[in-house]
């Protein structure tokens, strides 16, 4: 158990650590007027804290603090740690404070006007000093909004960058010097908003001189073999105009197997230069060994020197044969088996996973505060050609799932009291419950179940609070009658029930309902009865 929390918790920071990056640290803020801004608050506390402590954000009046919570302002939304603003305006400037429990924060946020008949704001502008000749990088991409930009233009002193590719890569030049602006254009409830980021970039002469340096250890062993080649490869950092040459000992100066290969040279990205050298030795023999061959880097003021020393390689034994074929058997009936589990674990993951719940007596729903293991959604007119289907959602699925499974439901005609408001009730109903099943079907989409589907849709893809299953009824063909939002969950949480081979309650529909179902450790009550198949033919 303590090891799969631990997997459990690398998995979860490979996703956010990204998101701490966007943390907003700083005590004084400035924003520039019309563009979306946003305050984010990085919590220190452990993870099941967070879940149980309310989040308050306030600004500071001069009548005192006010609740930002219980404004109503289409521009100011609140995201549990984040505050956003689409956009910002001038009045917004003040105090504003995040409260978690005993974690606090407070920042200071000053908007300031946008420039007339400019792109940017010379107070939101990024110094960024250049040498000449070096690489110029200029990357738009902001942590924050990125995976809402659609469209991002790049302007030097405010004229747009034809041709442009992201990152703006060149080797600088003096006429490169100026003002970048990256411009991000970003959609948030069907507006089109901007955000800006401009760079100062200044171009400087060339102060790249260096000293140049051998790469490696100063003094590399080299094990050979009498009769092999061999070659020795010399590189070092230094400057355009630096030059790098060996030195052979002098035995081996009129050896003619010792060649020493012109010298290469690339520039990196921060404008050194690494240069290599080769010597090459054929045909070692005993007079090769135990020297050393010095290879030096020098400048105009400085040198730098390495040396190589050739070492005989000790006979090493070689393996076997027959522990080289046992060797190999092995491996290869190990992988056998890997396979085979893994194609076992595949086909037969639901088998395992209620066998692991089961075995490990888990349950999911002792601290979720829920009253309702799910609510079912169904066609509510009782007509004859619905009859199989009202009776599926009202008394089959409640039979299996609660008397024999130990679940509960919720069903609106059975648990909802009649006379109240239907609207507020089901959303109370669904907001209580862990997962919505929908019986589908081609007459599904009626008047009164479209507020339960779009109220489920909501705590499923925007409050991520509860998980909705499909039960396709009746085979649906066509799923254009379904919200986009639905039919993009249709194909990961869809069960088809198939009357013929879905009775017994070992079958595989019902197998991979409780498989999406929460995990719970309830023992149900059973009688004679419940041995029986779940629906009898008439």
């Amino acid at each position: 158990m303590h090891c799969r929390e631990i997997l459990l918790t690398v998995w979860v920071l490979m996703f956010i650590s990204t998101s701490e990056e966007t943390c907003t640290s700083r005590l004084h803020i400035t924003a520039v007027e019309g563009e979306p801004f946003y305050l984010k608050y990085c919590s220190s506390s452990p993870k099941h804290e967070k879940k149980t402590t309310t989040i308050k954000w306030y600004k500071n009046e001069s009548h005192g603090p006010v609740d930002l919570s219980l404004r109503s302002s289409p521009r100011i939304l609140l995201r549990d740690y984040v505050l956003e603003f689409w956009p910002v305006e001038l009045h917004d400037s003040g105090s504003y404070f995040f409260q978690m429990g005993n974690d606090t924060h407070d920042w200071k946020l000053n908007v300031i006007p946008r420039t007339k008949h400019s792109c940017f704001t010379e107070k939101r502008v990024t110094s960024k000093v250049v040498e000449v000749k070096k690489s110029l990088q200029i990357a738009c991409e902001h942590n924050y909004y990125q995976q809402l930009v659609n469209r991002t233009v790049l302007y030097k002193n405010c004229e747009k960058i034809e041709n442009n590719k992201n990152p703006f890569l060149k080797n600088a030049e003096y006429k490169d010097q100026g003002y970048y602006t990256c411009v991000f254009f970003l959609r948030h409830n069907g507006k089109l908003f901007n955000v800006t980021k401009t760079f100062n970039i200044t171009i400087v002469g060339d102060h790249s001189k260096i000293i140049p340096a051998l790469l490696g250890p100063k003094i590399d062993e080299v094990k050979v073999e009498l009769g092999k080649d061999i070659q020795l490869n010399c590189s070092a950092l230094l400057n355009e105009k630096d030059v790098i040459y060996w030195h052979t000992p002098g035995n081996n100066k009129s050896d003619p197997n010792v060649h020493e290969g012109n010298m290469t040279r690339i520039r990196t990205s921060e404008g050194k230069w690494l240069a290599s050298r080769i010597l090459r030795i054929k045909n070692i023999n005993t007079r090769n060994l135990n020297s050393s061959y010095n290879c030096t880097a020098a400048s105009e003021g400085s040198t730098d020197t390495k040396s190589f020393l050739l070492l005989l390689k000790e006979d090493t034994v070689d393996i076997p044969g027959h522990v080289f074929t046992r060797g190999m058997i092995v491996a290869v009936v190990i992988s056998v088996m890997v396979v085979c589990l893994v194609t076992v674990g595949v086909i037969y993951r639901v088998d395992l996973v209620l066998f692991y719940r089961h075995f490990m007596g888990r349950d999911e729903t002792l601290t979720d505060g829920k009253t309702y293991d799910a609510f079912v959604s169904y066609l509510k007119e009782c007509q004859p050609e619905h009859g199989e289907e009202h009776a599926f959602a009202v008394e089959t699925l409640p039979r299996v799932l609660e008397k024999h499974f130990g679940y509960k439901l919720c069903i609106f005609e059975r648990d909802v009291v009649p006379g109240g408001a239907a609207v507020d009730e089901i959303h109370s109903l669904i907001e209580k419950s862990r997962r919505l099943i929908i019986v589908l079907s081609k007459s599904y989409m009626s008047s009164e179940v479209r507020y339960e589907l779009e109220s489920g849709l909501h705590e499923a893809l925007v409050e991520r609070k509860i998980k909705i299953i499909l039960i396709e009824f009746t085979p649906v063909g066509d799923f254009s009658f379904l919200p986009q939002s639905l039919k993009l969950l249709k194909s990961h949480r869809v069960l088809k029930w198939k009357a013929d081979k879905s009775l017994s309650y070992n079958s595989r529909f019902w197998k991979n309902l409780i498989y999406l179902m929460p995990a719970k450790a309830v023992k149900p009550c059973r009688d004679e009865s419940e041995v029986l198949p779940v629906l009898l033919k008439t």
